[in-house]
């Protein structure tokens, strides 16, 4: 038996789920009670019917009960937000982000334990594969080269949710405290000694998740933990630049010589090639322009943000 205690965190986000919710608490708890010296299941009720998650608990026998704690959330939340609610009231020396779908391979917890003693505060499941469609995996992979391009997060695209967290890697993990969160970023920017274990479970298996909710999440990663979209609004203004030059290139030469740059020939107007001109300046200036905002704009968000500007891992005396 391993002596510490160990909190688990696991949201129930859909009616699956509080169906197997009987088997996951008892499966759970029985090899908890087993490998560890005290243990908490805090669950995170994300807005699924109350009626059908208490009958299930006020089932289970008296020694499982009392380590079950039940939140119930107002509404229905984003998942990362949900996974926090239980992070806030988690006690444990570690705490385990537990999805359902592993409910009926507790043993996963203990390897993951086992695993932290060799000197790591965070060990999470990283599948061998993705079960998604073209499109669905395509639209993934770009998310994943965008943050791996346009920021300094190390994201594995084939991690799960479920991760073992030290304590003391969870109290620097809970003074980021971001409206819009993306939990994988998170893990990242908080940093600590990461290593993962593979499972045979295929990533985004349960199909479950909506896209739009995917979308929402993978737009909240984008916009608050990568330099993309400021990247993208250079780009603009940079090809709108050449635009412009190659706008007034044009109208100077049909001027001059009546004969466009595709060698089309035209006939001029008076004022055509000066109102053309004046045109394409404008248009450039109110790209470069929108750009200088972009950049205002995202170190102003960089800064609301409060992240803390480092985290202390440990400190040695000599």
């Amino acid at each position: 038996m391993q002596t510490a205690f160990i909190s688990i965190v696991s949201v129930i986000q859909n009616s699956a789920e509080v169906g197997r919710l009987g088997d996951f608490l008892e499966n759970t708890a029985a090899f908890l009670k087993a490998a560890f010296s005290d243990f908490e299941i805090i669950l995170i009720n994300n807005r699924q019917a109350v009626y059908e998650i208490a009958p299930v608990i006020k089932s289970l026998s008296p020694e499982i009960k009392k380590h079950i704690h039940l939140i119930h959330l107002s509404t229905q939340f984003n998942k990362n937000h949900a996974i926090m609610a239980g992070l806030d009231r988690a006690n444990g020396d570690y705490t385990v982000i537990f999805e359902p779908d592993f409910g009926n391979e507790p043993q996963w917890i203990e390897k993951m334990y086992l695993e932290s003693q060799r000197g790591f505060d965070i060990v999470y499941l990283k599948a061998l594969k993705k079960d998604a469609s073209f499109l669905t995996g395509f639209l993934r992979s770009l998310f994943y080269f965008i943050l791996k391009n346009y920021s300094d997060l190390k994201v594995d695209p084939l991690a799960h949710d479920t991760r073992l967290i030290s304590r003391r890697a969870l109290n620097s993990l809970l003074r980021l405290r971001e409206n819009l969160r993306y939990m994988k970023a998170i893990y990242s920017v908080v940093g600590y000694k990461t290593t993962f274990l593979e499972t045979g479970k295929a990533l985004g298996s349960n199909g479950q998740e909506k896209f739009s909710e995917k979308f929402r999440t993978s737009l909240v990663a984008i916009s608050s933990f990568t330099t993309f979209l400021r990247t993208l609004s250079l780009w603009v203004f940079l090809l709108s630049g050449l635009f412009v030059i190659l706008v007034i290139f044009n109208a100077v030469k049909v001027k001059l010589t009546k004969v466009d740059i595709f060698g089309t020939h035209h006939e001029t107007l008076s004022g055509w090639a000066f109102l053309v001109v004046i045109i394409a300046i404008f248009f450039s200036i109110t790209f470069f322009n929108l750009y200088i905002l972009s950049v205002y704009l995202s170190n102003i968000y960089a800064e609301i943000k409060q992240r803390p500007l480092y985290i202390i891992e440990s400190i040695e005396r000599f």
